[in-house]
């Protein structure tokens, strides 16, 4: 699994990565700083889901990091608990694709929604929140992938720890949203059961599909 080209490309997203989350504290240096102390923290989210953008640089450099490391760290899944894969660059590259394209359009319908029916200020500071949560996780993974290509660490153990990790830190941000909302969502909770079933979990099962299929 660790033969030279697939170390190569895997160290060359990896950087990639590192290079987007050095450049978003760069260019923001104390949002950079409110942004890795979110866990336990709630001044991050009070502060900047006020000036958000639809097209934010900081956040969109944090999801280029989510989306290298995401699959590079799906690859690893994927080989060390189903079965090892040869790695194709056209493949990998889809599968990069597959990711940041669920991700994106899931946000954009959201969006849409929100917009069909009025809620926009709702479920935007929503979409905010979720995000920040998201891409915190991609400062997890890619730890992770570090660990996994540069240490003789067992992988099984690395990748275990990581989604008990990604779990946490987004079931944190889950609660933290179900708080700030929970007078609007206890009297429609049916709806919201709908929400989560059609927004926040089928795009997880049609990216687990397209994992799944990868190496087809």
């Amino acid at each position: 699994m660790r033969n030279y080209i697939t170390h190569e490309w895997f160290t060359i997203l990896t950087v990639f990565g590192i290079f987007a989350i050095a450049l978003a504290k760069y260019l923001n240096a104390l949002r950079f700083s409110d942004f890795v102390s979110i866990i336990g923290n709630s001044k991050y989210l009070k502060i900047y889901s006020k000036d958000q953008k639809f097209i934010d640089p900081f956040d969109g450099l944090l999801f280029l990091n989510l989306a290298f490391s995401g699959s590079v760290f799906l690859y690893f899944c994927y080989s060390t608990f189903v079965s090892p894969l040869t790695f194709e660059l056209i493949s990998f590259l889809k599968l990069l694709l597959a990711i940041a394209t669920v991700v994106i359009i899931k946000t954009l319908l959201e969006r849409l929604i929100a917009s069909l029916f009025e809620i926009d200020s709702i479920i935007d500071a929503y979409l905010f929140q979720k995000i920040t949560f998201l891409n915190y996780s991609g400062l997890v993974l890619i730890i992770t992938n570090l660990l996994l290509l540069y240490t003789s660490t067992n992988p099984k153990i690395i990748i275990i720890a990581s989604f008990a990790i990604i779990f946490l830190i987004n079931l944190i941000g889950f609660i933290t949203s179900f708080r700030n909302y929970q007078k609007i969502i206890n009297p429609n909770f049916f709806y919201f059961l709908l929400y989560l079933c059609a927004l926040e979990i089928a795009p997880y099962v049609l990216l687990y599909k397209v994992v799944s299929e990868y190496n087809v």
